[in-house]
């Protein structure tokens, strides 16, 4: 019984653990542990690991540290995608070893031993595809139809020239750090696929994110049967409530079967668990970028909006304060006025309250028209291409 409940704990760690890592930082969790563990593994964790090789070997410790850090996180590296083919790999590895030996079984025909490595090699078609595909490098030589392609908004974009690349800064794009370029309709830089996500390689992207989900919900779900098919082979219920005196009833019968499934199948068990968690997490990460690619918002975006409309409304604040001053200094120096109920003064609105400040985003124009720019993005179009040719 030890053992099961080692499992079980282990498992429980793990769910708190990816949770806290990957979405500590969400609203929804300010204030929380989570959000404390979540600031730990990401800042705290790393910091008094610096301090700890810092004291033990001094600041060529630190700073062969600082080294790896910057390989690592600032230049571009395939670390994560090796890592991730590890993981894909393995975990393809231990399912195919621990569970194709019940295939075909009583809910499960033997065509999955196939359709499971064929579900894996599509999966790495498209982590292949996102992440060596141009992502939509902007050059001097297409500039001109990238700036076509997205005018500027004047709000969060104006016109302006990289100071890196030398050239005209289309509406959208940005200039990575880490791949030393400018991107057009900039999403982010992944260090999974090593490469930006931006206009010409979104779509890709977005279709590994989905694959990978329903790869996971595959996997587990095959892994579910595999188990509900053993325990109908070898009349596991039927042996509980006939031999054991077991009372007929999901209550009843629920503890006893889960202690055997535990007892003797906790490698099925545990990677059945760990799918279903990456399936929850894949389901999320990709449900905010399929709302961004709806709205035809890039992550880049949302972090200028928030800055915009945050920069905004400090202003429009400081003009209301502003006014609500002026007018009671003017209502002060008005004399013969009768004074003003206190009541009519308690409930009047406060020019704060009329403070907003409205996201006006010009890309958005619906929803067939945004989905189109994702599967068939401006560049790849023929006009991009024609006025490309007759500009050259």
């Amino acid at each position: 019984m030890a053992v099961q409940w080692v499992l079980v704990c282990h498992g429980l760690i793990t769910l708190l653990v990816l949770v806290s890592f990957l979405c500590g930082q969400w609203p929804i969790f300010q204030g929380t542990f989570i959000e404390r563990i979540h600031v730990f593994l990401t800042f705290g964790a790393y910091d008094y690991f610096l301090r700890f090789v810092g004291a033990v070997f001094g600041s060529k410790g630190t700073n062969a540290i600082l080294s790896v850090e910057y390989f690592c996180c600032d230049r571009p590296n395939p670390i994560l995608q090796i890592i991730y083919l590890a993981i894909l790999g393995g975990t393809y590895y231990f399912v195919a070893k621990s569970s194709f030996s019940y295939i075909p079984g009583y809910y499960l025909s033997g065509v999955h031993r196939y359709t499971s490595l064929l579900a894996v090699g599509i999966g790495v078609l498209l982590f292949l595809l996102t992440s060596f595909s141009d992502p939509g490098t902007v050059k001097a030589e297409n500039v001109s139809q990238y700036i076509s392609a997205y005018p500027y908004d004047n709000v969060i974009y104006s016109e302006k020239e990289c100071s890196t690349c030398k050239i005209p800064k289309p509406a959208r794009s940005k200039h990575c750090s880490i791949c030393d370029r400018c991107v057009a309709r900039f999403d982010h830089h992944c260090g999974w696929m090593n490469n930006c996500i931006g206009e010409r390689n979104t779509g890709y992207f977005m279709a590994f994110l989905l694959w990978h989900f329903l790869l996971c919900i595959y996997g587990a779900v095959t892994i579910g049967l595999i188990l509900a098919g053993r325990l109908k082979e070898l009349r596991v219920v039927y042996i509980l409530t006939v031999y054991y005196g077991v009372e007929n009833s999901f209550l009843s019968l629920a503890p006893h079967v889960v202690q055997w499934l535990l007892a003797s199948y906790n490698t099925q068990i545990l990677l059945m668990v760990f799918l279903a968690i990456v399936s929850l997490l894949l389901a999320g990460f990709f449900s905010y970028h399929a709302k961004l690619c709806l709205t035809n918002t890039t992550t880049n975006e949302t972090f200028k909006w928030q800055e915009y409309i945050s920069w905004q409304g400090k202003i429009n604040e400081a003009k209301a304060s502003a006014a609500a001053l002026k007018a009671s200094i003017n209502g002060m120096s008005t004399e013969g006025k009768p004074p003003e109920s206190k009541w009519r003064a308690f409930f009047r609105k406060s020019p704060l309250e009329d403070v907003q400040v409205v996201k006006n985003n010009i890309y958005d124009k619906g929803f067939f028209h945004n989905l189109h720019e994702i599967i068939f993005p401006p560049s790849m179009r023929s006009s991009f291409l024609q006025s490309k040719s007759k500009s050259g």
